[in-house]
């Protein structure tokens, strides 16, 4: 499965995992104490709805393009952000570094990795000058076992990978496990794309494995599943804040009606674990 970020940008499944992660955002900023977000898959921060991979595809069509200048009510941060890109047309959509930056306070960090090494010189260019950004040229899955726990000992893990490997659920599940040993506490969101079950299943395995007590599997499908198609995505939140599955039911159902198809599906619930292991 190839899903390089730049091709799909502002697609639906943007829409819902970058409203997702500021809903995650804004319960860090409810306290004042600071806290960090490790992205490990970070690309190149601001997408150009214009480039020639995004025209290429046009996926906004059937995603950003329904939601702008029509604010989420569910998700206010990512509707202000996708706003103050945009002046009146839409032309810039901002992916997970970009909405993690603005959501930063003074003493708060973004830790953000990209292996591509165009896109990573892109991502450094573009936050040179902001010193709560480290952008890494890295494998991020290797990050999350080199620099867990964070100082702060607060924040989130957002694991976004690009499933383009065969091997990715495996590498989740390694990445899960490391830092389910060196942070514990803090949490993880582990986005996939679904087309059936079997991402969600595998994700949702891993969790359990790695040893979370406490996790959701959210997921929103504008279309129907058919095994084939990019029916919509889903993800996966370990430790979540005490508010998030509510929060996500109000933006699923949300969703539905504004970028949902005839066979628009969602679901939210908690992955069952094993109480004894």
């Amino acid at each position: 499965m190839n899903y390089r970020h730049a091709f799909h940008a502002g697609n639906h499944t943007e829409v819902f995992k970058h409203a997702a992660l500021t809903l995650i955002l804004e319960h860090l900023r409810q306290k004042p104490k600071p806290f960090a977000v490790l992205d490990s898959h970070g690309g190149i921060g601001v997408y150009d709805l214009q480039s020639d991979e995004a025209m290429r595809t046009n996926e906004r069509d059937a995603g950003v393009n329904k939601v702008f200048g029509r604010p989420l009510s569910s998700a206010p941060m990512y509707s202000n952000v996708l706003e103050s890109l945009n002046e009146q047309d839409l032309r810039f959509y901002p992916g997970s570094p970009e909405l993690v930056r603005r959501a930063l306070r003074e003493d708060d960090r973004l830790i953000v990795c990209e292996l591509h090494p165009e896109d990573g010189a892109a991502l450094k260019q573009r936050y040179r000058r902001d010193c709560r950004v480290y952008v890494h040229h890295r494998d991020g899955y290797e990050t999350i076992g080199a620099m867990l726990p964070p100082a702060e000992r607060r924040g989130l893990v957002f694991i976004d990978p690009p499933f383009e490997g065969k091997d990715e659920s495996n590498r989740i599940a390694k990445a899960l496990k490391s830092g389910f040993r060196k942070w514990a506490t803090g949490i993880y969101a582990i986005w996939y794309p679904i087309k059936d079950t079997t991402l969600g299943d595998s994700v949702s395995n891993a969790v359990r494995d790695a040893g979370f007590k406490n996790a959701i599997r959210a997921e929103f499908c504008p279309f129907r599943c058919d095994g084939v198609t990019l029916a919509g995505s889903g993800m996966a939140i370990c430790n979540p804040p005490w508010t998030l599955e509510e929060r996500l039911q109000r933006l699923c159902a949300e969703l539905a009606v504004l970028i949902g198809g005839d066979f628009a599906s969602w679901a939210v619930e908690p992955i069952p674990v094993d109480q004894a292991a």
